[in-house]
């Protein structure tokens, strides 16, 4: 058998967790962050997990991840 062929985009915006999920980065945080406050920047930073849902689609784009 060949091997997949993984999804590039997909590799680059997702990543796993220590569990096994896969977990993202939030949006609105690369640009005209001067109107944005402080707090909300902060929040932003940190990455989420994929819905339980979106879980096995991803698993489908990126198999060797």
């Amino acid at each position: 058998m060949p091997k997949m062929k993984t999804n590039r985009g997909a590799a680059k915006r997702f990543s796993r967790s220590a569990s096994g999920k896969f977990k993202h980065r939030q949006s609105h945080r690369s640009h005209i962050l001067t109107k944005k406050s402080t707090k909300r920047k902060r929040q932003l930073r940190a990455m989420l997990a994929v819905h339980d849902n979106d879980q096995k689609a991803i698993a489908r784009m990126v198999p060797y991840l």
